[in-house]
């Protein structure tokens, strides 16, 4: 038979565009979401801006001149007068503005529009060089001076009026945003969350169907344990890519180029500031890129690994209790599960040195931008408002840049579980089905071998150069050693192995040009080693065809005598079976293969060894079945057991991959060959 190969590290095509043309048949949601996003970004390019204009024209702002207005455009009414801070710039011509100087805040009034312009520039100032006597205050202009009174706290509230509206007007601003913020993400989240969750469900549904149309070479040569992988871990693995990875990149990304022009628009002296740094990111997240490529292949390669290390053990627990190598066991998944931590810890090393260094980076970015942006807001060429926008903006830039790269680092992770489905979904069948297919109505059972040559693996010939015939309802016994080929024989009926040369004729037909579902379906199985699907009675007899009536159930199982055994059990043909029938005996076992293989009345019956771990009470059982089973049906058989095959037509002895011997049980120890040696050694 063909050894274990090793699991291929590597994917020779483009992992990630094959990844996308699952997401093809829900391209509308995916647009829906992108256009999600891009609001939901908006939004947050917006709330930081709100609150520098909060900052700078309402709680900063107290130094806007108020200009003189008709009663009916006014904000607020102090001192018999009109004011407002929305006005015509070209009737306005007398104003009043708020100063302040040592905790106390002073109003000028009667400024024209000179005045009010000197005044204005002067407040950057924080006026140095004005005049405190008292509760007045005298600032110099030009070659004269202004005057204004000291405002109590009363007085400050009542010009400020209009301030505190435009704070709750962006307040409620703000809260609006918030809640469009979070509608908007909570859409999207669902959104991804449910296509992501049909997309695995599509690719689990296409792995799990296509390793069905694999050949038996292909789990000869592929571990229980890493088949299942494929299917279970590798699988749940990309869940991240399609519900978060995709859309997020694209919104980093977004997000990103916004901050960016944003930035630029506000101060492109400090936006350059920033971008300085950005080399450094760049260096380091392609470093990151390029360690976790590697870690994330040799962490799923070892995960397979381990699966497969499992699945086998548990699978063999009883023979490892049998032979006491617990401890042994015990060590060598030690080993392998040595080899996955040291994995994961070169992963978690990675990330160990990435995300501290975005950190320090952004932040040391952050304090070369406030302290700049500071020193510029003493000398009054930026607002307390920019400033905390553009600090804000710093923050939040350097953040989509961090989760670009672990976005980058899930895709990786994704990428390396991809390329292991990707390498399974590529396994070609073997069996090629025929071009022009040849569908008889009924096969009958007449079978034909032509000078078959076949080999599991290179030239390794398990079958020479054999060639015999089988008529319709005849009943034909293989016997030989181990390893002489009877049940490759089985195989190649059955079409599960193709031939390297000679040709097989079913009915006439060479089997290569009957669809195998046709051929397999005149086929029925009894196998040595049976195998119980968990579940209960009846669906092991029927195998999920809910178009067979329980009346057919019933006398398959009666046919096989398997009915008197399943009626004693507590329920009936409803008795839960569990993993591989643990609770049901070897004979009811095999009772149980005869049903299900009756069940779907195939043309032609085939048993490997099918009593050879009976009892001799259920032997006897299915014995005084054979007869009415075999009737009618072309019947092969293969066993050790010289005793079960003597009444055949035909008993052909197969030694070393060819034919040496065929004739009825007396004819064959007539001639004192290799059949009578077997016999006589077993008498």
């Amino acid at each position: 038979m063909a050894t274990i190969k090793e699991e291929k590290l590597s994917y020779n095509g483009n992992a990630f565009t094959r990844l996308l043309t699952y997401v093809r048949p829900y391209w509308k949601t995916m647009v829906l979401c992108t256009a999600l996003v891009l609001a939901v970004t908006a939004l947050n390019l917006y709330r930081p801006i709100l609150i520098g204009d909060a900052i700078d024209h309402h709680i900063e702002g107290y130094d806007h001149p108020y200009a003189y207005v008709s009663a009916q455009e006014a904000q607020v009414a102090f001192g018999g007068r009109y004011l407002s801070t929305e006005y015509d710039e070209e009737t306005a011509d007398a104003f009043a503005v708020i100063v302040y100087r040592d905790d106390r805040y002073y109003l000028i009034q009667d400024l024209d529009r000179r005045q009010t312009g000197e005044l204005l520039e002067k407040t950057k100032t924080e006026l140095t060089d004005a005049a405190v006597s008292g509760s007045v205050i005298t600032v110099p202009l030009g070659n004269g001076t202004v005057s204004g009174e000291a405002l109590s706290r009363q007085q400050l509230s009542e010009l400020r009026q209009a301030d505190r509206q435009g704070i709750r007007r962006i307040a409620l601003i703000y809260a609006a945003v918030l809640v469009l913020t979070v509608v908007c993400e909570m859409a999207e989240v669902w959104l991804l969350q449910r296509t992501g969750q049909n997309i695995i469900f599509d690719i689990r549904q296409q792995v799990f169907e296509h390793i069905h149309t694999l050949p038996l070479r292909f789990f000869d040569t592929n571990p229980v344990g890493r088949i299942v992988t494929r299917v279970t871990n590798d699988v749940e693995s990309l869940n991240r890519m399609y519900t978060q990875v995709l859309v997020k990149l694209f919104s980093n990304t977004v997000l990103i180029i916004g901050y960016a022009v944003v930035m630029l628009r506000i101060n492109a002296r400090l936006a350059g500031l920033c971008f300085l740094f950005l080399p450094v990111i760049f260096a380091l997240t392609v470093w990151f890129r390029s360690m976790t490529r590697k870690v994330y292949r040799i962490v799923r390669t070892k995960i397979s690994a381990l699966n497969t290390f499992l699945s086998e053990n548990i699978s063999g627990m009883k023979l490892i209790q049998i032979f006491v190598r617990e401890r042994e066991k015990a060590a060598e998944f030690e080993e392998r599960t040595g080899e996955l931590y040291r994995s994961q810890m070169r992963e978690l090393l990675v990330f160990s040195v990435f995300r501290p260094g975005i950190a320090f980076v952004a932040n040391f970015a952050l304090a070369t931008v406030i302290y700049r942006s500071g020193v510029s807001v003493l000398a009054g060429t930026l607002t307390l408002g920019t400033m905390y926008v553009f600090t804000n903006y710093i923050r939040s830039f350097f953040r989509p840049i961090e989760q670009l790269a672990e976005q980058f680092s899930s895709l990786q992770n994704a990428l390396a579980s991809a390329e292991k489905i990707f390498t399974v979904l590529d396994e070609r069948n073997t069996i090629p089905e025929p071009a022009d297919p040849v569908v008889p109505e009924k096969l009958v059972g007449h079978i034909e071998f032509r000078n078959v040559w076949f080999a599991y693996e290179g030239d390794d010939y398990v079958l020479r150069d054999v060639s015999f015939e089988i008529h319709p309802g005849e009943k034909v016994a293989f016997v030989g050693a181990t390893g002489a080929g009877k049940s490759s024989i089985l195989n190649l009926i059955g079409r599960y192995y193709d031939i390297q040369k000679g040709q097989i004729l079913v009915d006439g037909v060479d089997i290569r040009r009957i669809p195998t579902a046709v051929l397999r379906r005149a086929i029925g199985q009894v196998q040595q080693d049976v195998f119980v699907f968990t579940g209960d009675i009846r669906s092991n007899i029927r195998l999920l065809d809910e178009e067979m009536s329980e009346e057919k159930v019933r006398r398959a199982a009666e046919a096989a005598n398997a009915d008197q055994f399943i009626r004693n059990l507590p329920g009936g043909y409803d008795e839960p079976v569990t993993e591989r029938g643990a609770t049901l005996s070897a004979g009811q076992r095999q009772l149980l293969s005869f049903a299900r293989t009756l069940a779907y009345d195939p043309a032609i019956l085939v048993m490997d060894e099918a009593t050879a771990n009976i009892d001799t009470e259920t032997e006897r059982l299915i014995q005084g079945a054979l007869e009415t089973l075999m009737e009618g049906r072309t019947t092969i058989m293969v066993a050790h057991r010289l005793s079960t095959i003597q009444h055949a037509d035909n008993i052909i002895v197969m030694h070393k991959g060819r034919i040496r011997e065929s004739g009825t049980h007396q004819q064959l120890l007539a001639r004192n060959g290799i059949y009578r040696k077997l016999y006589e050694l077993q008498q």
